[in-house]
């Protein structure tokens, strides 16, 4: 058996620095000047009174919850090729596929569903998805529930959350 055991050095060389009291003393000071000089000046201190004042400064590039996109005819765009539940790398993506019967394409999801509590928003789906049937786009930053089984979005969320930065139905062929 080996030796696995790693010796740390204890930072500090002299007394003072092995006490420690002098960085919490730093610390605490420019705590205190922080607090006493918000307590004089509180008007120009930013704050929002969410959730009744939404931000304001949300941009276009930023990465909202998912959202299903519809097709101009307003059918659904997804043809469940299960591309996004493929590049997903928190597998949190769950589709079922099924025939669609407007013999636009092969399938379409007969459930999508998409567990926002494993989601790590990094938009891999998005750019896997070669319909452009799924975006992120829906500017929404929380999501509030009471349960586990609230952060689960199906289809039917999916479908009804509306682009907030523009172009509203998928870009791919219709």
């Amino acid at each position: 058996m080996g030796k696995n055991i790693i010796t740390t050095p204890r930072y500090g060389k002299n007394f003072k620095d092995r006490l420690y009291l002098p960085a919490i003393y730093e610390g605490c000071k420019v705590t205190f000047k922080h607090f006493f000089t918000n307590i004089n000046n509180s008007n120009a201190v930013d704050t929002l009174e969410y959730p009744e004042e939404q931000p304001s400064d949300i941009t276009s590039r930023y990465r909202g919850l998912h959202r299903l996109t519809h097709r101009a005819d307003d059918t659904i765009a997804c043809v469940a090729c299960f591309m996004c539940a493929t590049a997903c790398p928190s597998d949190c993506i769950f589709i079922e596929a099924t025939e669609r019967d407007d013999n636009k394409d092969e399938k379409m999801p007969k459930s999508f569903s998409i567990d926002t509590l494993e989601c790590i928003f990094c938009g891999y789906c998005v750019e896997a998805c070669p319909c452009d049937a799924i975006r992120m786009d829906t500017g929404i930053f929380s999501l509030t529930g009471n349960s586990r089984e609230d952060f689960v979005l199906n289809k039917d969320q999916l479908l009804s959350y509306k682009g907030a930065f523009g172009e509203e139905n998928s870009c791919a062929r219709s």
